[in-house]
């Protein structure tokens, strides 16, 4: 079992079952949606996820027909998206979840959409907290 959240706790979550075919999408919806270089998306079944969510702050944007994107309204985070042509699927982000997350991404996806400035396989410095020029 998984536990989850978003950033302002108002929606948690319990997933009780395996995350399949985690990716990274470097799709330009799925940067704008993240603010950032990729999501990082993995399908779970409907019936597995039981959502807290006590203040109603759950709520959607469509993005296109049948395809819905849900996040929190208090706090903006993206929690999973749906799909009406796959309504027992739902394709959850990996970064509302707070366990450690055994499944592995398979694939960076879109690769010729992602931002010019993303380099896959550069060899940066790693760091436990801020870079150290930040003050």
């Amino acid at each position: 079992m998984y536990k989850g959240s978003c950033l302002c706790g108002s929606i948690q979550f319990e997933l009780h079952g395996g995350i399949t075919d985690p990716i990274y999408c470097h799709c330009s919806l799925c940067r704008k949606a993240s603010g950032s270089a990729f999501a990082t998306n993995g399908y779970v079944n409907r019936s597995d996820l039981k959502l807290n969510d006590a203040k109603g702050t759950l709520t959607y944007y469509e993005s296109s027909e049948g395809k819905r994107k849900y996040f929190c309204s208090s706090c903006g985070v993206p929690i999973y998206s749906s799909n009406s042509a796959e309504p027992d699927k739902l394709r959850i982000r990996l970064g509302v979840i707070d366990s450690d997350i055994v499944e592995r991404p398979i694939s960076h996806n879109f690769i010729t959409s992602k931002g010019n400035w993303e380099e896959l396989d550069i060899d940066l410095p790693r760091y436990e907290r801020h870079e150290p020029s930040r003050k």
